[in-house]
């Protein structure tokens, strides 16, 4: 389970028990890994993250820590959370039941690191991280192209995986808090449609600040029209790449909402 530069412990809340590397020092960012797991790239950018000044906590939820990416394992991960309770994969307006669980570990970074922490999820897990910002341990949430629920009609397309009771909190907070959410996507993604952006901005105004990465036939920079993880596997790691620029821009707004001077 270890992985070179992390430290590992088993967290338990709300009837669930994962392990959660940890690295890094200063405040807390939540880190929810994308399917299939906690693969080098997945690991790589907490070390980026945990390099950049923070302390990052990476729960184990699926997968193997540190075996590398496949289209066999990331499809056999996928059929797994379709089926097991703790993913809600086709629900709109509700979140999946391990956030949860991440709730209360967001809530025990706050108590580790002394102040609200960050919380960033990638694909199927991009969603959870507007779910955690209803809560008031997390003002920098982070959505890397969020994939819930699968958007296989026009509502799911727009629906945000989300419980209007959450909605609510997150808009107020948005309002009287100024939170501020961040929202990464590739332009041609399926898997993170277009439409859930829009839907971001209607519910959430300039508070909502979407990064959207031109992945169309014969873009400039070269990005596969199949590209999908902005920040891991489809990371273009080189200075005026669009995607260095996206990851550039949340260890910004990490420092913007987590330190005393922004």
């Amino acid at each position: 389970m270890m992985l070179d530069g992390f430290e590992c412990y088993e967290f338990s809340h709300a009837g669930y028990t994962y392990p959660v590397l940890r690295a890094g020092s200063g405040p807390g960012v939540v880190i929810i890994h994308e399917v299939p797991g906690i693969t080098p790239e997945v690991s790589r950018f907490a070390q980026r993250v945990a390099d950049a000044g923070f302390t990052v906590f990476l729960p184990s939820l699926f997968g193997t820590p540190g075996r590398r990416f496949s289209g066999a394992y990331a499809g056999s991960r996928i059929l797994r959370a379709c089926i097991r309770r703790e993913f809600a994969v086709f629900e709109a307006n509700g979140s999946s039941p391990v956030v949860d669980f991440l709730r209360g570990l967001c809530r025990a970074a706050q108590e580790q690191t002394g102040g609200p922490v960050g919380a960033l999820g990638m694909c199927l897990t991009g969603n959870f991280a507007l779910a955690l910002a209803a809560d008031a341990s997390v003002d920098a949430p982070v959505l890397s192209q969020p994939s819930l629920p699968f958007p296989v009609n026009a509502r799911l397309r727009r629906a945000l995986h989300l419980d209007p009771a959450d909605l609510a909190e997150v808009r107020r907070r948005a309002r009287e808090e100024d939170l501020r959410v961040l929202g990464l996507r590739f332009s041609a993604d399926p898997a993170c449609p277009a439409a859930r952006f829009e839907r971001l901005r209607e519910e959430l105004g300039d508070q909502f600040e979407g990064v959207e990465i031109d992945s169309s036939r014969g873009n400039p920079h070269g990005n596969a029209i199949t590209a999908h993880s902005v920040l891991t596997r489809d990371l273009v790691d080189e200075a005026g790449h669009p995607t260095r620029a996206a990851l550039e821009r949340v260890l910004a707004f990490f420092r913007e909402q987590l330190t005393p001077n922004g």
